[in-house]
């Protein structure tokens, strides 16, 4: 089910212009325009706490903790919630912990490759050796939050938190060595703390934060790129503020989609996409729902949509691309009886445009 509260017209922010930056992959090079210059190391340490030299350049990586210094912009709190701010800075650091043990693990061979939903939805060791040592490290850190990730740790919590986990999203791309996968972990604001014993409390609570989302991290470790966002406080890359695109028109816009393991929803959507295609610039299938919605929020995409998802696909990158400026909603026509939750992310210029596109080609109907 599309989480309550998530998409109404007040919460689809439009903001202002802020600089975007170029890809802060650290590798090896000395010179100052270089991403190992200092001023570029700095950003990536600010955003992540470590700097990761890329294995395509250097077998060396290393690992640097640092605190955070709010700025006098950054608003307060809810006393009744904690500070999105640790939230985010704790779950940064958890997930580039996960990214580090991914990478050193994507050039050994597997020792256990399985399938889930399908022969083609596949598992590693590594997903669940990753899902455990973000499940160990969030829970070592405040024992009384709940969890919700892809690979089965669940637990309901009695803080009023839950984490949302995707340890490995697009495992295919791990296996066959192709960019786009990452880490996300986002923080969910469930119901406040001292209204969980009464039901009815906890139902107008629920209905009221709609499962809030107030920080959220995606590492995609391959381009040593990490994406944040606290709510309220915009989205960054590597540490420096991204929106996404201006681009108004829809026939000259860059949609990225995804496909479903299921043989039928995938020919479902395919077949929406052949009466798409001819409509819109073109297209881009990442492989990774986290890994689009950030491309969405940064700019390297106008428009990211796609069904059949569950919540921890997209929790942490939904608020990260809402923070950047981006529309998010679900697709015309979706209901909860109507199938899986899907989604559309795209710039305010073309989000209604095609939202409606899809509506008529009953995009969300793929089941």
């Amino acid at each position: 089910m599309v989480p309550e509260g998530t998409y109404n017209a007040a919460s689809w922010p439009i903001r202002s212009a802020n600089s975007s930056c170029s890809r802060l992959t650290v590798g090896s090079s000395p010179k100052p325009s270089s991403p190992t210059s200092a001023s570029a190391m700095a950003r990536r340490i600010a955003a992540f706490g470590r700097v990761t030299v890329s294995l395509r350049r250097s077998t060396v990586r290393w690992s640097v903790t640092i605190g955070t210094v709010p700025s006098a912009a950054m608003a307060s709190p809810s006393p009744r919630l904690p500070d999105p701010r640790e939230l985010l800075e704790l779950a940064t650091k958890v997930a580039g912990r996960a990214a580090d043990l991914l990478l050193d693990g994507s050039h050994r061979h597997r020792t256990s490759v399985g399938t889930k939903s399908t022969a083609t939805d596949m598992v590693t060791e590594m997903d669940r050796a990753s899902e455990q040592l973000i499940v160990t490290e969030l829970l070592a850190a405040r024992p009384e939050d709940g969890i919700l990730a892809e690979e089965g740790s669940a637990r309901p919590g009695t803080s009023g938190l839950r984490w949302v986990i995707d340890p490995l999203d697009g495992t295919t791309n791990y296996l066959y060595g192709h960019p786009g996968w990452s880490v996300s972990i986002a923080a969910e604001v469930v119901a406040p703390p001292e209204d969980q014993g009464d039901p009815e409390a906890r139902a107008a609570a629920d209905a009221e934060v709609g499962r809030h989302v107030v920080a959220g991290v995606v590492v995609d470790a391959v381009h040593g790129e990490v994406y944040t966002a606290s709510r309220g406080e915009g989205a960054r890359r590597d540490g420096e503020p991204i929106q996404c695109s201006d681009q108004t028109v829809l026939a000259q816009s860059l949609v990225a989609t995804g496909f479903g393991y299921q043989p039928a929803r995938r020919q479902a959507q395919a077949r929406v996409l052949v009466d798409l295609i001819p409509e819109i610039r073109d297209i881009r299938r990442m492989g990774a729902a986290s890994v689009d919605l950030c491309f969405v929020a940064s700019g390297r995409v106008d428009a990211y949509y796609e069904a059949g998802l569950s919540w921890w696909d997209w929790a942490a990158g939904l608020l990260i691309a809402r923070e950047a400026g981006a529309v998010v909603m679900p697709m015309e026509g979706q209901t909860e009886d109507s199938g899986p939750p899907s989604v559309v992310a795209a710039a305010p210029g073309i989000a209604a445009a095609l939202r409606a596109r899809l509506g008529a080609l009953r995009a969300h109907r793929v089941s």
